[in-house]
């Protein structure tokens, strides 16, 4: 009787997939997009920004931040997508997906441009303006994870949703690529015609005035998929299962879903059950959310926690990794411009290999396997590559040609997205009630960011250990790396191990997964 009295739903469930369903992986994929260029990028500028504004004066060593300004700015971004996450999953379920929907891509307009204005006369006032901006860049990039998640969810088919849904989310490796890409442009641009040649003897070592203008491009650059999508997002109906579920109006849903899907949708009026105020709607914090959904919560936390602890700290230090190996020469043999390049060509060449690879794998299997499969595979896969890179890493170190590594590290990214990063993002947008599905989602979302910051600080302490094993001889070489590594692998062995608490939504509708079904049929 349920299925009758929310016909809509039904109807939308059993949908052949179609043009819409792209279209609207399109338009919330743009967000992610730029959500990753806007996140990773600032690791492609870091190093230049340490050398443009902390070179000491008459050293022939090159600048770089101090520890503590490189932590604010690599993790400052993260503050804000963790409040965005927690505001706007809350917001999306008081007002609708689609009223806040617009929002979050203006804020990324507005701070991607700002954030390439950052002013100031003087080092610490230019960063401060950039790490401002980045909080409220952040904040708004944060509000896209929720609804972007649950819109897609409640659009899809039960069939094909697990695709949409990981589709949506591998247009975040397409924008680790975009940042590459831009940043190797713009540096290739003013290192052959803006300054001397990239070896020749002026250039070594040397941090051109042109360089400033680099880093603040391709922060902007950020703002121009964003303000693509926003006129495609506004023209978005409001998803049927908040329509139909939470604002409780069955015929608006109707007419939206007959539009989107272009059938005709009748009203089962002659049998229809009144879903009363009484039932389905237990809050957040009852007793009877923590016993139906409560362990669901925790594992969709602990996993996503514990896997950005991983997949950011090898994201935003990849470039110590690069450097650590000798992959990428020292920079006091590249100019400041040559070292964005080198950085960001040794990224993107991971990014291509292992990264985008492995989004699409998922979204290729996801409705075939499982999210549970997956996610058990690639936090297991990703415990066993941690351990082989840092159990032997004096042996990785010592070698002359890093490629072994460095394919090791790739296959880490490769299962990172064939696996957790990608299962993290879509089981809570199935799982949980629609009335708290945004909610739910941006909890977990905000936790998964509470372990990027915890990355973030955490290599930091790592990056230190290294500059001591250089100052001194009786340190052991390395050592701050390879714990590193180590403790990585131990964090993605207890993923492992908490993705038991989390079901399996495989080719169940997201009423069936959320028992909404089962209440309303209830009397």
């Amino acid at each position: 009787m349920a299925r009758d009295q929310l016909q809509v739903l039904s109807l939308v469930d059993q949908a052949k997939t179609q043009l819409y369903h792209f279209t609207a992986v399109v338009i919330a994929g743009m967000g992610f997009f730029t959500d990753s260029y806007d996140l990773f990028c600032i690791s492609l500028v870091t190093k230049l920004l340490g050398r443009l504004y902390y070179q000491v004066e008459g050293s022939s060593k090159p600048g770089s931040l101090p520890p503590n300004v490189a932590s604010a700015v690599n993790g400052v971004a993260f503050c804000g997508t963790l409040a965005g996450q927690l505001f706007f999953g809350w917001l999306g379920d008081k007002m609708g997906r689609k009223r806040v929907y617009g929002i979050t891509l203006m804020l990324m307009v507005g701070c991607s441009i700002a954030s390439g204005l950052s002013f100031g006369h003087s080092p610490e006032a230019v960063v401060a303006t950039l790490c401002f901006f980045r909080f409220w860049l952040g904040f708004g990039i944060g509000g896209d994870y929720p609804l972007s998640a649950t819109i897609m969810a409640e659009y899809s088919n039960k069939k094909t949703r697990g695709s949409f849904i990981a589709a949506v989310f591998a247009m975040q490796g397409f924008g680790i690529l975009a940042g590459g890409a831009v940043a190797i442009l713009v540096s290739f641009v003013f290192r052959n015609f803006f300054h001397p040649p990239p070896f020749a003897v002026s250039a070594i070592g040397s941090v051109p005035p042109q360089a400033d203008y680099v880093w603040r491009i391709i922060l902007m650059f950020g703002a121009v998929p964003a303000g693509l999508t926003y006129y495609w997002r506004m023209k978005m109906p409001e998803t049927p299962r908040y329509t139909a579920l939470v604002a409780k109006d069955e015929t608006k849903a109707c007419q939206d879903m007959a539009k989107v899907l272009q059938i005709e949708i009748q009203e089962a009026k002659d049998e229809q059950i009144v879903i009363t105020q009484e039932r389905n709607t237990f809050g957040l914090w009852s007793k009877e959310f923590r016993s139906r959904h409560g362990l669901h919560l925790l594992g969709t936390t602990t996993t996503w926690f514990l896997l950005d602890i991983a997949y950011y700290s090898q994201n935003l230090f990849q470039k110590d990794i690069f450097s650590a190996v000798g992959w990428i020469p020292n920079a006091k043999y590249m100019s400041a411009i040559d070292e964005v390049y080198m950085i960001a060509r040794a990224q993107t060449l991971i990014a291509l290999c292992g990264t985008v690879p492995g989004y699409w794998a998922t979204v290729l299997l996801i409705d075939r396997i499982g999210r549970f499969a997956i996610q058990l595979i690639g936090f297991f896969c990703m415990t066993g590559f941690m351990l082989a890179l840092a159990i032997p890493y004096q042996h990785w170190k010592s070698q002359a040609n890093p490629i072994g590594f460095v394919v090791m590290y790739g296959l880490t990214f490769f299962f990172a997205n064939f696996g957790p990063n990608s299962t993290t993002f879509i089981v809570p947008a199935e799982i949980f009630p629609a009335r708290l599905r945004s909610t739910c989602h941006g909890i977990s979302a905000a936790s998964g960011k509470a372990g990027a910051i915890v990355g973030a600080f955490g290599f930091l302490y790592a990056s230190q250990n290294q500059d001591k094993s250089k100052a001194d001889p009786g340190y052991p070489a390395g050592i701050g790396m390879r714990n590193s590594l180590l403790a990585l692998a131990v964090i993605c062995g207890f993923g492992f191990f908490f993705t038991l608490l989390v079901p399996d939504a495989k080719g169940k509708s997201l009423e069936e997964m959320s028992k909404e079904i089962d209440e309303e049929g209830e009397e």
